[in-house]
């Protein structure tokens, strides 16, 4: 899997961190984490709604950026005590897919925060295949802190 030994939150526990619910959720493990950036993994299986001819298509690449996101945001609320918060995408920009992961294949997505002003951050996403990129974008995420 090229995962390192070390693993925040698992499968078990990775929907205390985000809102999504089954069949919508897009990443596996929460491998990493801290004020700048977090990294998570997916295994891409047959049932992935957003499977496609075998491949994840791009729309579940951009979802797995933003529950990357979510998961970094749900992760910091978990450990000061705070609700986790509800986001939602307010734009993407400047996607690149230069390969689309197929059945079977382990992805990595790191999330970079660019900025973050009055209730909304800035990322940077790039997903990871076998150490090489495979696609990337910027994403504007609303954050709802009234939850």
């Amino acid at each position: 899997m090229g995962i390192s030994d070390t693993v925040l939150i698992d499968r078990d526990g990775i929907c205390d961190l985000i809102p999504q619910r089954p069949p919508i959720v897009m990443i596996d493990s929460l491998l990493r984490s801290d004020e700048n950036s977090t990294t998570t993994c997916l295994e891409v299986r047959g049932d992935n709604i957003f499977c496609e001819e075998g491949f994840l298509a791009e729309p579940g690449m951009i979802e797995n950026i933003a529950q990357t996101a979510a998961a970094r945001m749900g992760y910091f609320a978990k450990t000061t005590g705070s609700a986790v918060p509800l986001g939602f995408i307010a734009a993407v920009s400047g996607l690149s897919v230069k390969n689309r992961p197929r059945i079977g294949d382990t992805i990595m997505t790191t999330v970079a925060v660019v900025n973050e002003v009055i209730g909304i951050t800035i990322i940077e996403g790039t997903i990871s295949l076998d150490g090489n990129e495979i696609a990337r974008c910027e994403m504007k995420i609303f954050i709802d802190m009234q939850k």
